[in-house]
């Protein structure tokens, strides 16, 4: 007997770390920098140089690049900026991570505090949280039949399953170059950038899988003319960051993660030689998972008239999509200054980032609870000190629709802000407005029971004998053909044509004869 099997491909989640790691160093000025009399705005970034799985562990080597934004001793309230880097090693244990073995790591910076000591140095310290999943593809062989199967009874069962058909990570880098409008000084130097996603879509066709969206771009510079003089441009360009994906659009389900690995702007000069022209790299990393959802008929029993088979069941993990669904959160919020900061002039940038603090499945779906993190870069009435910022930070509650939700489901939530603005209301006030996004896909896990193999031997011809060749039996509730058929070594077909009955199913009370069958 050779049995008929399908292979289902999917990802499981193999092991995971948490780390909590504290980065703590002095930072000298350098020469060609003034002095430093306060820090207005900082920023940290993670980058990764080197992954290192094996042996239970996984060893994540890089650096925090910090930046600072300070005023300075020049006169009028001189606005300067540096950079920098402090380098680090985490060790994060994860049980049977294998030399070589593909593991995805994420990092944020939870806090950064960039304190004063003297006008020539800094303390930097950072808060930084890495996470790292590693994940294994199984494949599992579902019997769906018998090659040969006119000797047996066969019972199938479907099921709805989710097929993997791609796993993929690459990293798509985009380029633009931005000619300052004839509005605008030339620059001296880049003091400060924003970089933000807005409006995120993946796309899956035509060969190719993406994103596309905006980028925007805010950039606070010094004039070339006037270097005390501050300058403020914002713009918007168009994201379209993909790879190659040869998979048809039309009967597939993805998902498409988009992660920035670096985002630069520089300046370059003109075809005159002036600089005004910005340079705006940008680099994301792409996880790419499509699948496709497949019904697909099981082998659920078998019996012989002829032999007697003894199926040995297996039981196999199979996933099914639930729901691939979305849900936005709106939010609108009136920032108040203190009473000693600055006035406001002008707004330069909003910037923002949307967290998922908690998930919760509910009755009514997921839960997702989280904070909205938005800092101002602003333009103050105060000559002396040009430059103000304010952060603040704003929870936000959202469920995205689940229905019939079974126990064992896992779910994915992505979330990001896909608007965000600021308007000012006074010198005082400014009135946020978000607009987040989350994204869900959720999966029931479930179990097949499959037939991973069948033994036979010959029929006891003695017992056949003893049982009766004719049976009258009552249906109680819940009979199925099948069983009884089984039982007493006839057909499901024999049973119909026997009793002139049309459909499988009987009622309770009804009365049927077997005749037993000997193959």
């Amino acid at each position: 007997m050779e049995l008929k099997r399908i292979t289902l491909h999917r990802r499981q989640e193999k092991g995971n770390a948490v780390s909590q790691i504290t980065l703590d160093d002095d930072y000298n000025v350098p020469d060609y920098r003034p002095d430093i009399v306060k820090v207005l705005k900082e920023k940290g970034e993670l980058r990764f140089d080197e992954l290192k799985a094996g042996n239970g562990a996984l060893w994540v080597k890089g650096s925090l690049n910090f930046k600072v934004l300070y005023r300075s001793e020049q006169e009028n309230g001189g606005i300067s900026c540096l950079r920098g880097e402090i380098p680090f090693q985490e060790k994060l244990n994860m049980d049977g991570l294998q030399d070589y073995e593909p593991v995805r790591v994420q990092g944020e910076v939870e806090d950064i505090t960039i304190g004063v000591i003297n006008s020539r140095k800094l303390n930097v310290r950072a808060v930084v949280v890495l996470r790292a999943v590693a994940e294994e593809e199984r494949t599992e062989e579902l019997t769906c039949g018998l090659e040969d199967g006119e000797e047996y009874e066969q019972k199938f069962k479907e099921r709805e399953v989710l097929q993997l058909l791609l796993a993929k990570k690459d990293i798509c880098r985009q380029k633009n170059e931005i000619v300052l409008p004839s509005s605008k000084p030339n620059v001296r130097e880049i003091l400060w950038r924003s970089i933000e996603l807005r409006n995120v879509e993946s796309r899956l066709g035509d060969g190719r899988a993406g994103v596309t969206g905006e980028i925007l771009l805010s950039v606070l510079y010094s004039d070339e003319e006037d270097g005390d003089r501050l300058q403020w441009y914002e713009t918007t360009v168009p994201l379209d960051a993909g790879t190659e994906c040869e998979l048809d659009e039309a009967d597939v389900v993805h998902r498409i993660r988009a992660v920035p690995a670096s985002m630069e702007v520089e300046v370059k000069p003109d075809y005159d030689g002036e600089e005004r022209i910005l340079v705006l790299e940008l680099a994301l990393e792409l996880d790419i998972r499509v699948w496709r959802e497949e019904r697909v008929e099981l082998l659920d029993d078998l019996y012989s008239l002829k032999k007697e088979v003894v199926p040995i069941r297996k039981e196999h993990k199979t996933e099914r999509l639930l729901v691939k669904n979305y849900a936005k959160s709106r939010l609108a919020e009136t920032i108040e200054l203190a009473e000693q900061q600055e006035k406001i002039l002008q707004i330069c940038a909003c910037e923002g980032k949307a967290v998922i603090e908690r998930e919760e499945l509910t009755p009514e779906g997921v839960l997702a609870e989280g904070i909205v993190q938005v800092e101002l870069l602003y333009i103050t009435t105060d000559d002396h000190m040009p430059v103000g910022v304010v952060k603040e930070i704003f929870p936000f509650r959202q469920v995205v629709e689940v229905s019939d939700m079974p126990v064992q489901t896992r779910v994915e939530l992505d979330g990001g802000i896909e608007q965000l603005s600021a308007i000012m209301l006074d010198q005082e006030h400014i009135e946020v407005k978000a607009l987040i996004h989350l994204d869900l896909m959720a999966f029931a896990e479930e179990t097949a029971d499959n037939i991973e193999s069948v033994e036979e031997k010959a029929l006891d011809m003695e017992k056949l004998k003893n049982s009766p060749g004719l049976t009258g039996y009552i249906a109680r509730e819940g009979d199925e053909l099948w069983n009884i058929a089984k039982e007493n070594h006839t057909t499901v077909r024999s049973i119909l044509n026997t009793n002139h009955i049309k459909g499988e199913r009987l009622s309770a009370g009804e009365r049927i004869l077997i005749v037993k069958q000997v193959g």
